[in-house]
């Protein structure tokens, strides 16, 4: 007979981030203040401790063949997939935006109220992934800096 195993836990524990310019990405991250873990892996890849699932930065080239895709064509366009910043009040929205945009992120789109009761804008990193800055009902981050969402 054979046994059924038990569903896994589910847990989203790392985002990887494929970069064109490791070096690039590591100044501009750690100028954003992400603290960088592992160090010992040096420009191979790199990691952030984010207060929640591990952001890591490797060569774009790199992880499409890790992942068994394509490199090229790098898209140009929106890739369908975004990472957030939440904030605990529309002033610090606002100075996270210039914060980052200090430290060489583009601006997306300027912060504004949003449709949902909200308030945010978007900056990118050097490789054009996009962040969202945001404020938002229900949505807190708490001392721990991990996101706690309303019952």
């Amino acid at each position: 007979m054979s046994k059924e195993l038990p569903a896994p836990v589910p847990r989203l524990t790392v985002i990887t981030l494929g970069v064109a310019d490791i070096r690039a990405s590591i100044a501009f991250y750690d100028a954003l203040g992400f603290s960088r873990r592992l160090k010992a892996t040096g420009e191979a890849v790199a990691f952030y401790d984010t207060g929640g699932p591990v952001l890591a930065l490797y060569p774009w080239d790199l992880l499409a063949a890790d992942a068994r895709l394509p490199d090229n064509p790098r898209p140009s366009t929106f890739r369908g997939v975004t990472l957030a910043w939440n904030c605990a009040s529309r002033e610090e929205v606002d100075a996270v935006l210039a914060f980052a945009l200090g430290k060489g992120a583009k601006l997306l789109k300027a912060a504004h109220e949003t449709d949902y009761g909200g308030y945010s804008g978007y900056f990118s990193d050097p490789d054009d992934h996009p962040w969202e800055v945001v404020v938002a009902p229900g949505i807190e981050v708490g001392e721990d800096r991990r996101v706690h969402l309303a019952k």
